[in-house]
């Protein structure tokens, strides 16, 4: 008798858990390995942009292929780790250069690849988080590299700065949304609402990040406009979610988010590229250092 050869049936799990892994990606923009926390961030991104949510859903799909084709380690890739840089860069330059021009999204590709990788030798070598430095090198890189070949031609136009209504708590909202480069309060929460499914005191330190980055924006009396549409508040937020993850406390996430409102301030415009979120970055690792040296000051004496 003739072998029949059994039909291959595939669950719905196998369907689902690509999409599981690419919102995890998602969700770990703001250190959640959370499905459901990853909707509400492309929500909140699509009340945005359109252009930056199809970069977005691009950057979650190319980072974890990339590494599974890599042979990145395989609970890295489900927990969303090789995703949260490559949907970083794949929202962000559409959001800086012109969603219509196809070389906007050749780049896109050749940056989600660069993150992945970048983000794979911060994994291996480097002895602290690399956080979303791998984002900030790889979009820093390629629009140092089509600015030298095309200029700014290519460049998204800035809007005309003005001041966003709402006062002092919409500002604090979009300083939550400025995370994912956008500058909307109703993005801000429901990116709040969706770090809440997950951990409701990463919420509450998003929150209170924000709130402090905002506060000392004002106080030194940094432009209405840039302090309206939250550019002072998400570095605060990552920062302050960060610091709360090695030791729970309020006092390390409260220094962390007034560390890194000077370093957006002062962060230098003449290099041509954006700050992105590189003062969360700086602020993080300088509270990670000074904790390293407390411990082997005292710690270790006592």
């Amino acid at each position: 008798m003739a072998q029949v050869d059994t039909p291959i049936t595939r669950t719905t799990e196998d369907f689902l858990a690509p999409a599981r892994i690419a919102l995890r990606g998602v969700g770990q923009i703001m250190f959640q390995g959370h499905a459901g926390t990853g909707l509400f961030f492309l929500a909140g991104i699509a009340m945005t942009s359109p252009a930056m949510l199809a970069g977005a859903v691009l950057g979650a799909v190319i980072g974890p292929l990339f590494a599974h084709l890599a042979g990145y380690d395989r609970r890295d890739v489900e927990q969303g780790l090789y995703g949260f840089n490559s949907t970083l860069v794949g929202l962000a330059l559409p959001a800086l250069l012109l969603p219509s021009h196809p070389l906007t999204w050749a780049a896109d590709v050749v940056g989600c690849v660069l993150a992945t990788i970048i983000t794979r030798l911060g994994i291996r070598f480097l002895r602290f988080p690399a956080y979303t430095a791998p984002f900030v090198v790889s979009t820093w890189l390629l629009l140092l590299a089509i600015h030298g070949a095309m200029g700014h031609s290519i460049d998204a136009p800035a809007p005309p700065p003005a001041v966003e209504e709402g006062g002092f708590w919409a500002a604090v909202l979009r300083g939550e949304s400025e995370v994912m480069l956008g500058a909307n309060q109703m993005s801000g929460v429901l990116f709040l609402v969706g770090i809440a499914i997950s951990n409701p005191w990463h919420a509450a330190m998003a929150f209170l990040g924000s709130l402090v980055g905002t506060t000392v924006g004002v106080y030194h009396g940094d432009p209405e406009a840039d302090v309206s549409i939250g550019l002072f508040g998400y570095n605060g937020a990552l920062a302050a979610i960060a610091l709360f993850l090695p030791r729970p406390s309020l006092t390390l996430p409260l220094l962390a988010a007034v560390i890194s409102t000077p370093l957006t301030e002062y962060f230098p415009k003449e290099l041509g590229i954006p700050a992105l979120t590189a003062p969360f970055v700086a602020a993080s690792w300088i509270m990670l250092a000074a904790l390293w040296a407390e411990r082997r000051l005292f710690v270790a004496r006592d």
